[in-house]
């Protein structure tokens, strides 16, 4: 724990985009945050195209992280058809990889799904039409809901909600406003309305701006890798 009592110090980031193709890596920025927060927060896209060796090539990156590591999955992580063998191998590495479930870090509940597309307020999609469209619809609806029941399951005062798509159009700006639909849902901010939460951290948005709010205040923070934050560094610090 930090020098601040009852605060933890949570470093978010997402969008790595690790692929096996490029000789990099993410050690020096993991040992880094450990020295610089008490946690991990990675926010979806953890690989490029959801290839198992992608998995192993940040598990071993994630060996020189001291600290506790959360994650949810991204669209990118599920473009193999691999997810429970992403999930498997970051898991053996201690990886708590949330999908539609809560765990708790220091007095901080981490609630995590990945989320989905259908846009936002008054131009959200609605379930009309084709069974394709409310298909679309019902994935949308199923995600927000596996959020609130995750949320449901919360015993800590304090709580983290992690996502992949965005809840909020507010940290989408910059990104083609023809996108914007595919880039998340206000379905998942309406959720979390409904609960006491602390902060929301998301990434895919790569030219989106890095923070907003809920219609309810709750801070939204656009933690995709590209995205300038106030630290200087890829990732964010937020204090929870």
């Amino acid at each position: 724990m930090n020098d601040s009592v009852g605060t933890l110090r949570v470093a978010a980031l997402g969008d790595l985009h690790v692929r096996t193709d490029r000789d990099d890596s993410l050690r020096t920025l993991f040992a880094g945050i450990s020295e610089a927060a008490d946690a991990l927060v990675l926010a979806g896209d953890l690989t490029d195209t959801g290839n198992p060796k992608e998995a192993e090539k940040l598990a071993g990156d994630l060996r020189a992280c001291s600290v506790p590591v959360v994650a949810v999955l991204g669209n990118h992580d599920h473009d193999a058809g691999q997810v429970e063998k992403v999930m498997s191998i970051l898991r053996d590495a201690g990886v708590a990889v949330l999908d539609g479930q809560a765990c708790e870090i220091e007095g901080v509940g981490f609630v995590g799904v990945k989320g989905f597309v259908g846009g936002f307020g008054r131009h959200m999609l609605g379930s009309f039409g084709e069974p394709c469209i409310k298909s679309f619809v019902a994935e949308s609806v199923a995600e927000a809901m596996r959020l609130e029941n995750a949320m449901r399951t919360v015993r800590a005062e304090r709580a983290l909600v992690v996502l992949h798509y965005a809840p909020i159009i507010e940290t989408l700006d910059g990104e083609p406003l023809e996108i914007y639909p595919f880039l998340g849902s206000s379905r998942l901010a309406e959720t979390i309305d409904r609960f006491r939460v602390s902060a929301v951290v998301h990434g895919h948005a790569h030219r989106g701006q890095y923070e907003g709010r809920t219609p309810r205040g709750v801070p939204v923070y656009n933690v995709a890798y590209a995205v300038p934050k106030p630290t200087g560094q890829p990732y964010a610090l937020i204090e929870v």
